[in-house]
């Protein structure tokens, strides 16, 4: 009557085996109906667990080997599988099959059992008045009509023939076709999908990035968001709820966040509160769990073959319970590194929350005057020519300048295979962007010099140069493998020159006319 596995299942409840259960509904079926008991009261084999009174005791200290029996066990560090459970007790003595141990650890209460992610690591101590708290800013805003979202970033996911976890029905045998390993197309890139999820309405938005996954893109989709859909679904609202987890472009540290959503509460006359989870808790954010959970659950075992196929994948995401969602390619490009300065905090509309104001904060819409770009102070460059003289570098000047010129090729090659390595595909700019060095190549090339030739230490050569050690550190290290091949690597001379003091004296005595007082980079 119970159909397909109703035999196992009624075995199981009778204590007996499968095959036997068979030939009793075979019997059954026939017509042969045993008529009351055919064996006497006690016949049969006996349990094995009442044979081997041992039998229990060691199968339990061979699944707990922490909790009872030795913490030596053969087993303790590999996979406890039934078979290699019944190989052991009988090496032990205790012959037994596969079959027979997992019917004992059924008896024994035992199930196969997962990982369950619910440690979340040291607590913060106001963890759960601080959940408290944005449960009640949420209901007071939900009570009031105005709207209260949730944010968040979604995992990236690669763009191409890559492999997406989960199963769809499909023709026997034609599983669609992916890369064996998930090296990024570079062509490619990847999808950033930002959401905002409406609690009220249950509805989410998505956009799904190309660039970086910055402050400026997480407002950029939310001011996507209050346009096309919270200011028609709430025209009455003059405040915004905005609920969000303690890390990633949202971090309530991060400063550019703040100043964005400034600027967005400004332009939209929105006073817009921000209440952050505590660190450590983001699988609370109700946007995990009631929208990324259904768009993962939508586009499973199918490729992401290209942004459109992301895009169009999220926005037929649907739920019985009503969830709709809608989904947006935004093609914009978002520095990272931006800096925002004490000035600029400072002249921010922001009102920090009496409790923990660091996670609790309102920016109100009054619009402020955009602070003018701090400038950099003016920085004086030493004078190293001192340093270029034969006295230092062992060769003549003519000799010095030419091994410059020498080297520049190479260490071009050499910074353009580094900075490859680092992007991971070719140059998309034109070369000369971005931030120059701090060293120049004459720098480079006269701190190897000091360090080989006369054991100038990394420290001395740093503040020389007005950078850190780990920077000379690098610094000698590229330039010595440029000396190599270029067959000039420096020789070693009788003075040693350790501290700054040492180069004057040096400089001094050689007649190579130092400046008064070594001076470093401000």
């Amino acid at each position: 009557m119970l159909g397909r596995g109703g035999i196992r299942v009624v075995a199981r409840a009778a204590g007996v085996s499968v095959a036997m259960i068979s030939r009793g509904v075979d019997a059954a079926d026939a017509g042969e109906l045993p008529r009351g008991r055919i064996r006497v009261e006690g016949a049969g084999r006996k349990r094995l667990a009442d044979a081997d009174s041992g039998l229990v005791p060691a199968l339990l200290a061979l699944v707990e080997p922490d909790a009872r029996g030795d913490p030596e066990s053969p087993l303790r560090w590999t996979a406890k599988s039934t078979r290699a459970l019944a190989v052991e007790l009988t090496a032990g003595g205790h012959r037994c099959s596969a079959d027979t141990v997992a019917d004992l650890l059924r008896d024994q209460g035992f199930s196969l059992q997962g990982n369950a992610k619910t440690l979340e690591g040291k607590q913060h101590p106001d963890r759960d008045a601080q959940f408290r708290y944005l449960n009640e800013q949420a209901r007071e805003h939900l009570a009031a009509g105005q709207p209260v979202v949730s944010v968040d970033t979604k995992k990236k996911e690669l763009i191409g023939q890559f492999k997406n976890g989960g199963r769809e029905w499909d023709r026997v045998g034609r599983p669609v076709q992916v890369n064996t390993h998930d090296f990024p197309d570079t062509a490619l890139g990847k999808a950033i999908p930002y959401g905002v999820y409406d609690m009220a309405a249950n509805t989410g938005w998505v956009s799904v990035g190309c660039d970086h996954d910055t402050a400026a893109f997480a407002v950029a989709t939310l001011e996507r968001w209050w346009a096309c859909h919270g200011r028609t679904a709430y025209r009455q609202a003059t405040r915004l709820l905005v609920t969000a987890d303690a890390g990633g472009s949202n971090s309530y540290r991060t400063r550019a966040f703040k100043t964005e959503l400034a600027r967005f509460a400004a332009a939209t006359g929105l006073a817009v509160t921000v209440c952050h989870f505590p660190p450590g808790t983001s699988k609370w954010n109700a946007i995990e769990h009631r929208l990324f959970s259904h768009i993962s659950m939508n586009w499973r075992g199918r490729p992401l073959t290209s942004h459109e196929v992301a895009v169009n994948s999220i926005a037929a995401t649907r739920t019985s319970t009503g969830l709709r969602v809608d989904a947006e390619l935004d093609p914009a490009s978002y520095p990272i590194g931006v800096r925002i300065d004490d000035a600029t905090m400072a002249a921010l509309p922001l009102h920090r929350h009496d409790w923990h104001g660091e996670w609790n904060y309102t920016l109100y819409p009054q619009p402020t005057p955009a602070p003018e770009p701090p400038q950099a102070p003016a920085t004086v460059q030493a004078d190293h020519t001192w340093l270029f003289q034969p006295a230092f570098t062992g060769m003549p000047t003519a000799a010095w300048h030419e091994l410059i010129d020498k080297l520049a090729v190479t260490r071009h090659a050499q910074r353009e295979a580094a900075l490859h390595r680092q992007r991971g595909h070719q140059r998309t700019k034109a070369p000369g962007g971005g931030r120059k060095s701090v060293l120049s190549l004459e720098d480079r090339v006269l701190s190897s010099v000091l360090r080989h030739r006369f054991g100038t230490t990394l420290a001395t050569i740093a503040e020389l140069f007005g950078v850190t050690p780990q920077a000379i550190h690098k610094a000698v290290k590229e330039t010595d493998v440029l000396l190599t091949l270029a067959g000039r690597s420096p020789q070693p001379a009788e003075t040693q020159l350790r501290t700054l003091t040492d180069l004057h004296l040096y400089a001094t005595a050689s007649d190579t006319n130092p400046p008064p007082q070594i001076q470093t980079h401000s």
